[in-house]
């Protein structure tokens, strides 16, 4: 969990924003309140500072209904912070500020066990892997879960700045990809973790990703829709058509909306009927969270996104 500053204005550089607006960001947090919105229940479980902005965060996400009992506050670090933007070529630009940050020294001892014990879905992405100590944090929460008979879900979540090298990242993202249930991986991930194989092509992530641990295997496709992958049945699911202002968040509101129905029904592992369904309600997430500015601030309620599934 971080503040994310994104310039005033779109389709500009870093170098060239005039000014820039903070935004509560960090995947597995947007993830966190996307499920409360939907009307889950859900606990965010990480450190940020003793600081204005890590106080900010915390409430931002009591204020959304999320559980903040497993949140740590540092004396000694900042609240992590990232500058992004989406220039006029399309691509984002982003500019992290952790040296370190109280996220990155979250001790296994800071975990909050009895909260990790109650879920039944465990979520996680890949940058609280880069670091000691919050790496080991990280291997202890997902053995407390596993041992709990918790779901472990798993989106790697890709920021190539983050971490040393390419290599890394790619060991590292992989390090723990046997031990999830459920993972969400975007095409570029794909492209990036087999080394440049083709994302569309079924045989290289039924070989290269899938493994025989996994219930469920989704791949992005952002406005396209999403592929899905069993040990039963592969398909796909189109996607939604909507006027993008920002897609900032999108994959957190579809992760939000796929963990939201997972979590009432486990029976979509099995049913393919079911498991598009559900699916397409997080297509729907994703699409609704686009048109608007921030992530946060854009996360669907059920209502909202149940409505729009009837026009």
């Amino acid at each position: 969990m971080l503040i994310d500053f994104v310039p005033t204005v779109g389709g500009v550089s870093l170098a060239e924003a005039p000014a820039f607006q903070k935004a509560a960001g960090g995947a597995p947090a947007n993830v966190a309140v996307g499920i409360a919105r939907l009307g889950g229940s859900s606990a965010f479980v990480g450190k940020v500072g003793a600081d204005e902005f890590g106080y900010m965060l915390a409430d931002i996400l009591k204020r959304n209904n999320v559980d903040t009992s497993g949140i740590k506050f540092d004396h000694n670090a900042r609240t992590a912070l990232a500058f992004v933007t989406l220039r006029a070529d399309g691509e984002r630009e982003f500019l992290f500020f952790r040296n370190p940050s109280a996220d990155m020294l979250l001790q296994e001892s800071e975990l909050a066990t009895d909260l990790i014990k109650k879920a039944k879905i465990f979520h996680y992405g890949s940058i609280s892997l880069i670091h000691e100590p919050c790496k080991s944090a990280h291997l202890a929460a997902m053995k407390i879960a596993k041992d709990s008979g918790c779901i472990l879900s798993y989106d790697p979540n890709l920021r190539l700045a983050l971490w040393p090298s390419a290599e890394a990242a790619r060991n590292g993202i992989k390090s723990v990809w046997d031990q999830a249930d459920v993972i969400k991986i975007s095409e570029d991930e794909i492209t990036f973790l087999t080394g440049g194989d083709d994302p569309y092509d079924d045989d290289v992530v039924l070989k290269k990703l899938f493994h025989h641990n996994l219930k469920l295997l989704i791949v992005t496709e952002g406005s396209g829709g999403c592929r899905y992958y069993t040990q039963e049945f592969k398909g796909r699911v189109a996607g939604v058509k909507v006027n993008a202002v920002d897609t900032t968040g999108a994959g957190d509101a579809f992760v939000s909306g796929i963990i939201y129905n997972l979590a009432s029904d486990q029976s979509i592992f099995q049913n393919e009927e079911r498991l598009r369904k559900a699916l397409y309600f997080a297509n729907v997430c994703g699409a609704i969270t686009v048109t608007q500015r921030g992530a946060i601030p854009a996360l669907p309620t059920k209502e909202a996104v149940l409505q729009f599934a009837e026009t």
